[in-house]
Formats: structure tokens, sequence, C-alpha cells
């Protein structure tokens, strides 16, 4: 017989003191009507069904990206002009519609924001111009190789340059290039949308800003197989050789995309990631073996050590979250602070 507590002492009865502490019990502990799940007293679900409706959200997300680009018809090359016009169609559309998944995991988790949804993807106006200067400066210094390289093969002159970047006539002919509008505008910023905005505040939560610097890319990454189905559809190389392109794409893009996630958790802005993104669309990946061929290779070479070096150098000062506004909003979602999160 239960002889301890209030109700002991008031002379109830053992089976009332069971029935009460049973509803006691019920009340702090109860079952999502989602997922049948347990929840704490304040609606947020148990950390085991939100890392998995997390990443549930997560991947429902990457497909519907990667699958909007097939739901053309066609047998003309993905670089053909008409099919890069209907994938811009149907792409727009999902990353449109994306914030509806942030939406909707919040609702459905229980888990309370105090940024605006707007904030914790990243679209707000405070710390707006370090955040557009900053991380894409940091990403040329990382570059500074490539670029060197660049300056020297180019024909023209730095003044040339400088009035080549102010002519409106160059830029309403880079804009009516499909291919140039895809790789420097529409995929940096609707991949950053759906890829960083989204998916990192409902990944934060779960796992933490670090681990989720490192889980979100493999969405990212894994969405980037897509290109080997055209390789193989339309008999572009070899078997082994567009799989071994494939896996070496992924790798590259998940590296990347844990490079603009850090990005994005610590500055708190999607401009900062996009500008990157659409920089190194334009780059490529150094072509080192041309490096070391090259007429000024020692120049070359050095300025990709120093790039290196600097990059890594600056990579936390260029980042400070006090440069962009504390806390940045998708820190605000962890459950405990991080260094990622601190000045």
């Amino acid at each position: 017989m239960i002889k301890d507590g209030p109700a002991a002492a008031a002379g109830l009865p053992s089976s009332l003191v069971l029935s009460r502490e049973r509803v006691v019990m019920a009340e702090e502990v109860k079952l999502s009507p989602l997922t049948g799940e347990t929840e704490g007293s304040d609606g947020a679900l148990a950390p085991v069904s939100l890392c998995g409706l997390s990443v549930l959200s997560c991947l429902l997300l990457a497909c519907s990206y990667v699958g909007s680009l097939y739901v053309w018809r066609s047998d003309l090359p993905r670089d053909h002009p008409a099919v890069i016009k209907r994938r811009f169609t149907s792409v727009l559309i999902v990353s449109g519609l994306s914030p509806l998944f942030v939406w909707a995991w919040r609702e459905f988790t229980g888990v309370k924001t105090i940024p605006s949804l707007l904030a914790l993807m990243g679209i707000r106006f405070e710390g707006l111009i370090p955040a557009i200067i900053l991380p894409l400066l940091l990403t040329m210094v990382l570059f500074l190789g490539p670029l060197m390289q660049l300056a020297f093969d180019c024909p023209w002159s730095f003044m040339d340059g400088i009035r080549v970047a102010f002519d409106p006539c160059f830029w309403m002919l880079c804009f009516s290039d499909m291919r140039w509008l895809r790789n420097q505008v529409v995929a940096p910023l609707t991949e950053e949308l759906v890829f960083r905005a989204c998916m990192l505040p409902m990944l934060v939560p779960c796992a933490g800003p670090a681990t989720a610097i490192f889980t979100c890319p493999l969405f990212f990454g894994v969405a980037h197989f897509h290109h080997m189905i055209e390789l193989l559809r339309f008999r572009q190389g070899t078997l082994s050789g567009i799989f071994l392109s494939a896996v070496f794409q992924f790798s590259y893009t998940a590296v990347f995309g844990a490079y603009t996630a850090f990005i994005f958790i610590r500055t708190g802005h999607l401009m900062g990631p996009v500008l990157c993104h659409s920089f190194c669309n334009y780059m490529g990946f150094p072509a080192i073996s041309t490096a070391m061929e090259h007429p000024h290779r020692h120049i070359v070479l050095s300025s990709y050590l120093m790039g290196v070096l600097l990059f890594f150098l600056l990579l936390f000062p260029f980042t400070d979250p006090s440069f962009y506004g504390l806390p940045t909003p998708v820190c605000t979602l962890a459950s405990t602070t991080s260094s990622l999160c601190l000045p």
C-alpha cells in the first residue's frame, strides 16, 4: 500500500491514489495524434519523432525539387533552351512552395520559433549589407589561384573588364542566354532556398547546428545524381566514366553544400550562400592540372596555396555573427548553445 505523498496523508484509498497518479502522468506525457509518439507537456515532439519528421520533410522537399525537373517529357538534352525554360517554370513553382514545407513541419512538430518564418529562412534586412559582401569576398579569397590564372589568360586589360562590367548591353546579352541564366541566377537562388534556407531550420532543432551543416549537404549531393540519368540516357560516355563523374560531383557538391550551410548558420542570411553559389558556378572546379603547366605556374600555384591559407584564416572572422545581428534566427532553434552561433 502506498503511504507516501499528500494523498496518502489525507487518508485516500490506494486505488484512488494510483488513479490520480496515472492522470498526472497522462497530462505530462501525451501521444501525438500524427505519429503516435510521445509529446512533452509543451506539445513538442520527443527527439526521435522530431528527427524523423525533419529528415522526412527534407527528403520530400529534395524529391520534389528534383522531380520537378522531369515532369516535362522531352528527347532534347538538358542544355537546350526549350528544356531550360520548361524546367525554370517547374523549379520556380516548387521553390515558391518550399516555405510551406517548413511551415507544415513547424505545425506538426510543435517547435516554438521566436523569429518569423522568413527570418528563419534567411530573408531579413538586419545585417544584409555585410551578408552580401563578406561571404562573397571570402569565397573569392579561396579562389585566389584560379582568379590569378584567369587574369594571366584573359586577353582584356583591367580597365576593359571594368568597362564591360558596367555595359548594359553585356548584361542584356547574359540575361538572354538561358544557360547563363540557369547557372548564375535560377540554380543558385532556388537550390540555396530549398537545400539551405528551408532544410537547415528543420534540421537544427533535431541535430544541432554543427551536425546539420554536414547532414544538409547529403540531400544536396544526392539530388545531383540525376545528372547521371541524363548522361546515360544520351550515352555521353562509358558507364564507369559516368559513374565516376557522378561520385565526383556528389563529393564536390556535398563539400560545397557544407560550406554554404556554414555561411547560412553563421550569418543567418540567404543572400550570402546564393552569391557564393553563383560565383562558384561561374568559376567551376579549379583547373589544378592546367595551373601546373601554366607559363607562370610558380605565381599561380603560390596563389592557390595563399588563397587556401587566407581562407581558413578569415573563415570565422568574416562570418562573425555579430556582423549580422545576434543571435542569427536559425541559431535560436538549437536546443543548446553552439560555438558556431557565437562571435
